[in-house]
């Protein structure tokens, strides 16, 4: 195929501004990179990914009506409600009572302050529970922003359930969340998030015994400067490293279940997540797929298109809403976060980690691709003794020719940047090297620390 078809959300960028010029980074954000061995091969920028895990740090919160669950997997559950609320589903048109209590982080600061914070997080949602995650910011000049609804989320969509949905139309003139990205809207300006707080509110039907479990509340703030292109790399420890990651293609699914996206065709991000969740062992069983006509071939790329589905954003790509149905499954992890180089990405491979890559480009940025797109995502699963990129592509016409191998320098140009030209001359933004990292709740010790050498603990 020549091309792909734009997608609903726009593609974010760590600078929204098209015109914004590069901001230096600040004395504070060199340390930053210095600390987490930056070098002249490695673009600028920080990234500071944190997660809420352990029994101390979800005790560390402050809960009304919550309680901290100890044992193997510490986590937060519904313990007392402290009231009601009726809430009208805007998917639905119903409105349905709910009871809730609530979790407050404590105050995180930066080490660098950040133009964008991304939340994501780990939980069980029964049918007749969900859950919402929102965050507060505050601003370099001391101010600070509303409380910003990050999500409304359950893991399925049973009747009665709420849909899961992201929260347009939020912003204070400083700030505002695209879907799933709080961003500050004039990064020139040199206003940046300094600090900030998470809420967790979970629901459940008055009356109920049930409770969402969340495991793992995390948020990724970052400041990537403004640039069309980064230094090129060379190839490090993952050089001639092929993970066996199962191989499926979004495009078998064309027409299939046109009410999550219109169908397989813009299902890059569900069956890439299928993809990783396999290679780990995970995937759904009989009667979760008993719902998928029997003549479609592999029914969990439908399945997990079905339950990573945003009713608002109205497409299958929410990043945080993937990871959630990640670690639906059993012991299982996942994060949305930023790398800043391939050579960290070689350390995952290395480690037996694939990782999930957001990128945008023109047909002509990638040989071998045969399109251009306005967003993609596909999974790293390796590199050859040269230091290409060997790709697990879903925009691809079969299972079998899914695997793809992709010019090093192509790829972390078209992954990494954060700004680019469309098909007409016009500058549009890039991801900056946002991935999904999916990982066994009990990573092995070499796992483990490859994770934390991009600042996932």
């Amino acid at each position: 195929m020549s091309s792909r078809p734009t997608p609903r959300r726009t593609v974010l960028a760590a600078a929204l501004a098209v015109t914004a010029a590069a901001s230096p980074l600040s004395s504070v954000a060199s340390a930053f990179a210095a600390a987490r061995g930056g070098g002249p091969e490695r673009p600028a920028g920080s990234v500071d990914y944190r997660a809420w895990t352990t029994f101390p740090q979800w005790a560390g919160g402050r809960g009304a009506g919550t309680r901290v669950l100890g044992g193997d997997r510490p986590g937060l559950v519904l313990d007392r409600p402290i009231g009601t609320l009726e809430y009208r589903d805007p998917h639905t048109g119903t409105t349905g009572r709910w009871e809730y209590a609530t979790w407050l982080s404590p105050v995180s600061a930066l080490p660098a302050p950040a133009t964008e914070i991304v939340v994501s997080w780990n939980a069980r949602t029964p049918a007749g529970t969900w859950l919402q995650t929102e965050l507060r910011a505050t601003y370099t000049d001391g101010t600070r922003s509303p409380w910003y609804v990050m999500g409304r989320w359950t893991s399925g969509d049973a009747a009665g359930d709420i849909r899961r949905t992201s929260v347009d139309g939020q912003g204070d003139k400083k700030s505002s969340v695209s879907t799933d990205t709080l961003a500050v809207d004039d990064p020139a300006s040199g206003l940046r998030l300094a600090s900030y707080e998470l809420r967790l509110t979970l629901h459940r039907k008055p009356g109920s015994r049930l409770t969402p479990t969340v495991w793992r509340l995390g948020a990724m703030g970052s400041d990537i400067p403004d640039r069309f292109t980064v230094p090129a790399s060379r190839p490090g420890e993952g050089a001639g490293h092929k993970l066996r990651v199962p191989r499926y293609s979004q495009e078998i699914h064309k027409g299939q279940y046109p009410e999550y996206d219109n169908g397989g065709e813009a299902w890059c991000s569900p069956t890439s997540s299928q993809m990783v969740l396999e290679y780990w062992g995970r995937r759904p069983t009989a009667e979760d797929l008993a719902w998928v006509n029997p003549a479609y071939a592999d029914p969990q790329v439908c399945h997990a298109a079905r339950h990573t589905y945003d009713y608002q954003y109205k497409g299958c790509g929410n990043w945080p809403f993937n990871a959630a149905y990640a670690a639906t499954y059993h012991d299982f992890q996942a994060v949305v976060t930023r790398l800043r180089s391939l050579n960290e990405a070689e350390r995952l491979v290395k480690a037996g980690i694939p990782l999930i890559t957001s990128q945008s480009f023109l047909a002509s940025e990638l040989d071998g691709a045969g399109y251009g797109t306005a967003g993609h995502l596909m999974c790293v699963v390796g590199f050859t003794e040269e230091g290409d990129v060997i790709a697990n592509d879903p925009a691809s016409p079969s299972n079998a020719a899914v695997e793809r191998v992709y010019k090093r320098r192509q790829f972390e140009t078209i992954w990494l940047r954060t700004k680019r030209h469309n098909a007409q001359g016009e500058v549009r933004s890039g991801t900056g090297g946002i991935c999904y990292l999916y990982f066994p709740l009990r990573p092995t010790t070499r796992q483990a620390r490859a994770l934390a050498s991009v600042g996932v603990r």
